[in-house]
Order: structure tokens, then C-alpha cells, then sequence
């Protein structure tokens, strides 16, 4: 049974936020069999282009409130897959993929490709491209 919801609701921030439920439940069901959360993959993602980054830096390119991000990192360190030193500042934590992150990552990665090439394939190569782009610019326009 298909879902319908209205065309738009009137307000940017509520048609976003719909959207990205309905797109976390889709990669979380998708991922569910590999123990990993759509937010942990994608730090584990973030991690893997960035190699080491501090907490405050990661918070920033995944634009997450501090407390979410700390709490997710605590479920994935007990995992193993974060590594955590101290920076030169005493108060900065440094952040990178452990061996078991790298791992874990690879493993999730063809399920991540998947759901990604299901979604792509639904929604169209133009639009898909359209609609990365739109939530780039609306993601700058709000940072600044």
C-alpha cells in the first residue's frame, strides 16, 4: 500500500523534515540486518573522507547539535569503531575510523550503494541531481 501526503505543507523546514524520516526509515530498515543506524554509517562515512577531524569539526560538516553527536559516538566507540585522542587543546577530542570502523564501514557500504541506487532509480537522474543540489544550497544558506 502506497502512502499519500499531501503536495506541500507550508513551511520548508516541515516538508524537509518529512522527507528525511521517511528517508531514514528506508536506510535504517535497509540496514537494520547489519547492526548499524543510517547516522552511524554516515559518521563512519564522514570519518572515512576526513580522515582525523575533531569532535567540534564533525559536528559541524554533519551540522548535529553536540549531544546527539556525543551520544552516537559513545553507542560506536563501545562497538569499536571510533577512535578518540585528546588535541592540543585539552578540551578537543580528535576523531578517525578504528580498524573495526574501517571494516564496519566496507561491509555496510554495497547495502548503503544499494538503497542509494533504489532511490536514485525512483526518483530519476535529474531529479535526483536537482534534489542534491537544492539540499546542498539549503544546508549553505542556513550555516552562513
Amino acid at each position: 500500500m502506497s502512502r499519500t501526503y499531501p503536495a506541500s505543507l507550508p513551511c520548508l523546514c516541515a516538508n524537509l523534515r518529512r522527507a528525511s524520516r521517511a528517508l531514514t526509515q528506508r536506510y535504517d530498515q535497509a540496514l537494520r540486518p547489519l547492526d548499524i543506524t543510517i547516522t552511524q554509517f554516515t559518521i563512519l562515512q564522514a570519518l572515512s573522507l576526513t580522515g582525523v577531524v575533531s569532535q567540534g569539526r564533525l559536528a559541524e560538516i554533519l551540522a548535529m547539535d553536540s549531544t546527539t553527536l556525543t551520544r552516537t559516538l559513545a553507542i560506536m566507540s563501545k562497538h569499536g569503531w571510533i577512535l578518540s585522542e585528546p588535541g592540543p587543546d585539552r578540551r578537543e577530542r580528535r576523531l578517525s575510523l578504528s580498524p573495526a570502523g574501517r571494516r564496519k564501514f566496507q561491509a555496510v557500504l554495497p547495502h548503503w550503494q544499494r538503497t542509494q541506487a533504489q532511490l536514485r532509480a525512483r526518483l530519476g537522474p535529474d531529479r535526483w541531481g536537482d534534489l542534491m543540489n537544492a539540499i546542498n544550497h539549503v544546508a549553505l544558506a542556513v550555516t552562513d
